[in-house]
């Protein structure tokens, strides 16, 4: 049985197909073309002399650089920048713009569930009483007294 090197991992692998296979499985050969085809990192090609087909080679991964590594300046600076944001995005935001809080959600509730609710665009009665609408039963109400 004749064993075929991967061109991407060079791992040595039994073939599963009839025609000359180039990478072990779908995953070395998606990453081969990827790395074929970025830009940043070229893969050089080397001609291997046994088997007269050109190999890629792996790229090597990066040493972890000064500017990679986390510092307690760097951290304070980017706490501060965003204090500083968001400061400004709370001054220069209407009032109207702003998002309710869990306070107004709760006045919102507790208005929508009071029984009577005060209507504004119907006159009083000829006696003075205002007109009301109650939840319960829907219909209209007038009453002398802040319902």
């Amino acid at each position: 049985m004749e064993f075929y090197t991967c061109q991407y991992c060079y791992k040595e692998f039994d073939p599963k197909r009839r025609r000359v296979q180039k990478y072990c499985s779908n995953s070395c050969r998606s990453k081969a073309h990827h790395a074929r085809k970025n830009t940043e990192t070229k893969l050089p090609i080397i001609s291997d002399s046994e088997t007269k087909t050109e190999v890629a080679t792996l790229p090597t991964k990066p040493e972890k650089t000064k500017v990679d590594s986390m510092s307690l300046a760097g951290t304070g600076n980017a706490a501060a920048g965003s204090l500083l944001a968001d400061t400004i995005k709370a001054v220069l935001t209407p009032l109207d713009n702003k998002p309710a809080t869990k306070g107004d959600l709760e006045n919102l509730k507790k208005q929508i569930l009071t029984r009577y609710h005060k209507i504004n665009n119907l006159a009083t009665r000829h006696d003075g009483a205002l007109p009301y609408f109650d939840m319960d039963t829907g219909e209209v109400v007038y009453s002398f007294y802040d319902l």
